[in-house]
């Protein structure tokens, strides 16, 4: 991991609390099929946002950030889909789906961001 890299600390920081939800959620819910989803997803994200920052190019970059952001998104529907069925309380819910916003929007500016350098990069040529 590279040092102070928000991204890749907050990915990381997801993961453990997926893990642990995950762990919650197979002992004390008895809910073994939602939470593996949960599970596979949740950390898929940090770990494709760790593989970008070796990416071989811009474009390498870009896609493992964009399936970064995919995992995140079906990240948040497990978990609303855990709040709705009241696997979840709202609260319990609430806190993992603000730090999963806050990835979102991180990823859709670097991704926006560096598309839009390589744009002016490749104009430029």
């Amino acid at each position: 991991m590279k040092d102070n890299n928000i991204l890749v600390d907050k990915s990381f920081q997801l993961a453990i609390r997926v893990v642990n939800l995950y762990k919650y959620l197979c002992e004390s819910k008895k809910e073994f099929t939602l939470s593996k989803q949960l599970l596979r997803s949740g950390t898929s994200v940090g770990a494709n946002i760790n593989e970008s920052q070796d990416a071989q190019s811009k474009n390498d970059f870009i896609s493992k950030l964009s399936i970064s952001l995919k995992e995140a998104r079906e990240t948040k529907y497990w978990i609303e889909l855990l709040k709705e069925t009241e696997y979840l309380t709202n609260k319990e819910a609430d806190s993992i789906l603000k730090d999963l916003t806050e990835i979102i929007k991180l990823l859709v500016s670097i991704i926006k961001t560096t598309k839009n350098n390589l744009k002016e990069k490749n104009a430029k040529k």
